[in-house]
């Protein structure tokens, strides 16, 4: 089974991290753990000040957690296991001293849409929509919930959970503040973020660090929130309904 790849690039002050999975950039545990590591690594090293995450390819941004994988739990420890890989790559962002810049050059669900909000200020494409469909898999966004509520609000959030089955266009996600600019296409976004990058690269790193600080100021308590939404999360996976959910979407794809 191809379980995923990471790969940075380091150039002109700019870390570019990406991830990618054949299975429309799906994120299975091992994977996240790379994606993790990579994160903090990036974070700590002398050789850039501003980090770039994207994944591979010209579709899908993000699928989310991977359904192989969801259906291969046994437990509620391995359940709470799985989706704490989510919550390490979120607080790894969170904690991160260097602003993340994200680039979202299409469909975003689930897992997806955490990772997007999650980012310092999210570039993307028209093609980016949105989807949290975690309540029609018989579980919630209990574990991404934090970072996207965070981003656009609790009534947007409120309206993404409920509608599982409905997606939201870029603009939306735009106009609510998940997306901070929305380009025709991936190489207009991506001379945008280029310029952004140079802009930052001749910052003062100090300064840099301690506005990242500022704007995450009271997200303190997410180191053990999110264990607590991934042992929620862990759970639910384990239900009937959750398991009839998860095979009835793998088998449509």
């Amino acid at each position: 089974m191809n379980s995923g790849t990471i790969d940075i690039q380091r150039a002109s002050g700019v870390s570019t991290i990406t991830f990618s999975h054949p299975a429309h950039n799906s994120l299975p545990g091992n994977l996240l753990a790379k994606l993790r590591d990579a994160i903090d690594a990036e974070g700590q090293t002398n050789e850039s000040s501003v980090i770039v995450l994207r994944s591979g390819g010209d579709r899908t941004f993000c699928a989310g957690a991977s359904f192989d994988e969801l259906l291969s739990i046994k437990d509620a420890a391995q359940g709470k296991e799985f989706f704490m890989g989510f919550a390490r790559v979120i607080n790894a962002m969170r904690q991160c001293p260097k602003f993340v810049i994200g680039r979202v050059q299409g469909k975003a669900i689930g897992g997806g849409v955490g990772l997007a909000s999650a980012t310092d200020y999210c570039f993307a494409t028209q093609w980016s929509s949105v989807k949290l469909s975690e309540l029609a898999l018989g579980i919630g966004p209990f574990v991404v919930g934090p970072a996207v509520r965070r981003k656009i609000g609790t009534g947007a959030f409120a309206q993404m959970s409920i509608h599982a089955s409905g997606w939201q266009t870029a603009q939306w996600a735009w106009q609510r503040g998940m997306y901070a600019e929305v380009y025709k296409d991936a190489a207009e976004m991506d001379g945008h973020i280029e310029r952004l990058c140079t802009e930052l690269s001749a910052y003062s790193r100090e300064a840099m660090k301690e506005m990242k600080a500022a704007l995450w100021r009271g997200c303190e308590d997410w180191s053990t929130l999110l264990p607590e939404r991934a042992a929620i999360s862990g759970r639910l996976i384990l239900t009937e309904a959750a398991q009839a959910a998860v095979n009835r979407v793998k088998n449509k794809t």
